[in-house]
């Protein structure tokens, strides 16, 4: 009967010890739940953005195609140096602008007159401005063989710890490289800079403003005239040069196999992206319809470079 009485006394205590860990199961089990659910819900989102990227990708290299089929299907005499169009595809709207590279300053064959130019017009002093341009010319130029390495030793001297290349510039962004070239500065000169144009010489009826101040022979006021005559003008070399006036050395018009491509994609979920490609066209009708020499993701259209202070 004693044996009994305690059996049953002890029967609460036990029930209540089962229900706390049932409650701390089931609460883990609901920690867990929520975490898994956490988990699932940044998957999904990471394959929809995955998806969406593979997405974009495939659009511009539809795009390219487009763009090099137009190009070639021209021929070398018609073929338009700037252009544009658009399609839908993939539930997504695709805006598809494109330029010859030649309306750009090839920084590895301009001259230093027009490089200082353009830093001058884009808000550095004269004489800074020619500062830069002696040392663009002096990072792409090779030192000569048993002479002093004067371009070298300056980049010593101002503690750098690195030399410059002394060969042509293989991206526009070695810019930011350049001894004493301020960033800003360089933001401003790269949407008119280029390592693909392969000329000296611009292609003035395309050309933006700032390319075309920074002209050797140009002035502001000639610099005005031309781009009212502009839209009238063709690619006839007297009649460039009557326009240009003492500026004509250096605009002879000339054509590029390279071209600036700009894909904006629109998506019907209102993501927008849009990518900067420079391709190469015809030089092998042989091999692929175009070659690309550069890709740039996560670009931002229409968009204007920093100003220098006080600029």
């Amino acid at each position: 009967m004693t044996r009994r009485l305690r059996c049953a006394a002890a029967t609460p205590s036990e029930h209540g010890f089962v229900i706390v860990a049932v409650l701390w199961i089931l609460a883990a089990l609901s920690a867990l739940a929520m975490i898994f659910s956490v988990y699932l819900s940044n998957s999904a989102q990471t394959l929809g953005i995955n998806d969406t990227g593979l997405q974009a990708e495939a659009l511009v290299s539809a795009s390219l195609e487009l763009t090099a089929y137009q190009l070639l299907l021209a021929g070398d005499k018609a073929r338009p140096t700037p252009g544009s169009f658009q399609f839908r595809l993939d539930n997504a709207d695709v805006l598809v602008s494109f330029a010859s590279e030649a309306a750009r300053i090839d920084i590895n064959f301009a001259s230093k007159a027009m490089l200082a130019n353009l830093f001058a017009g884009l808000g550095a002093d004269q004489q800074a401005a020619k500062e830069y341009a002696d040392r663009i010319v002096g990072w792409r130029t090779r030192p000569v063989a048993n002479t002093a390495n004067d371009e070298e030793a300056l980049y010593r001297a101002a503690g750098l710890t690195y030399s410059p290349r002394q060969s042509p510039f293989t991206h526009v962004n070695e810019l930011s490289l350049v001894l004493g070239l301020p960033s800003v500065l360089v933001d401003r000169a790269l949407p008119f800079v280029t390592v693909f144009s392969g000329s000296p010489d611009v292609d003035v009826l395309i050309a933006p403003p700032e390319v075309i101040a920074a002209l050797p022979g140009m002035t502001p006021s000639a610099l005005k005239e031309f781009l009212s005559q502009r839209p009238a003008l063709s690619r006839d070399s007297p009649a460039l040069a009557t326009a240009l006036g003492p500026a004509q050395a250096s605009a002879t018009a000339p054509k590029s196999t390279s071209f600036r491509i700009l894909t904006t994609i629109k998506f019907d979920n209102g993501r927008r992206t849009s990518s900067e490609v420079v391709i190469a066209v015809g030089e092998d009708k042989d091999k692929d319809l175009y070659r690309v020499l550069s890709w740039q993701d996560g670009v931002e259209a229409g968009r204007r470079p920093r100003k220098l202070a006080g600029g």
